[in-house]
């Protein structure tokens, strides 16, 4: 199973299109991304990263939608216990 998580760009490196790259925070967490399937993305956006690469933009509300739903995901397994 993949998972593809929203995250929050917080710089951009210009260049070629191809190789558009930025820094998205995941709760606090940088990582690299490729922007190339998001042109229209800016600093401030939240993006649906999967492998490195953003496939969509969405809006803040959503991101907090899908942050909620994974916190509800992690007090589960926590409540679960390690043989989960």
């Amino acid at each position: 199973m993949c998972l593809a998580v929203p995250g929050k760009i917080t710089s951009i490196t210009e260049g070629d299109p191809l190789q558009r790259a930025g820094k998205v925070s995941f709760g606090g967490v940088l990582k690299d991304v490729n922007l190339a399937c998001v042109p229209a993305a800016k600093v401030g956006d939240y993006v649906i990263v999967h492998a490195g690469l953003a496939i969509s933009i969405l809006d803040e509300a959503e991101a907090e939608e899908t942050f909620r739903y994974l916190r509800q995901i992690e007090e589960l397994g926590s409540a679960l216990g390690p043989s989960a």
